[in-house]
């Protein structure tokens, strides 16, 4: 099942999403569905990160610490 949503976009936007839809050879509807589960996952993922990011659990490395370990140099 799909839901229609109705969006009001700058000229400049449309036209944008039009080219591109022309040269992808598919519809507006496919390529903003396309970009909006694009955009969805990289928020996902985002969203994991921040809250990784934000975990007092989570231990801080040291940045010359780990590039020593993983070089073997002193």
């Amino acid at each position: 099942m799909t839901t229609q949503i109705t969006a009001r976009l700058p000229k400049e936007l449309a036209e944008s999403l039009d080219a591109a839809a022309a040269a992808l050879r598919r519809s507006r509807a496919d390529v903003i569905r396309q970009a909006v589960e694009q955009y969805l996952e990289d928020f996902d993922d985002l969203s994991v990160a921040v809250e990784r990011l934000r975990d007092p659990a989570d231990p801080v490395l040291d940045w010359d610490d780990v590039r020593r370990d993983l070089l073997g140099s002193s």
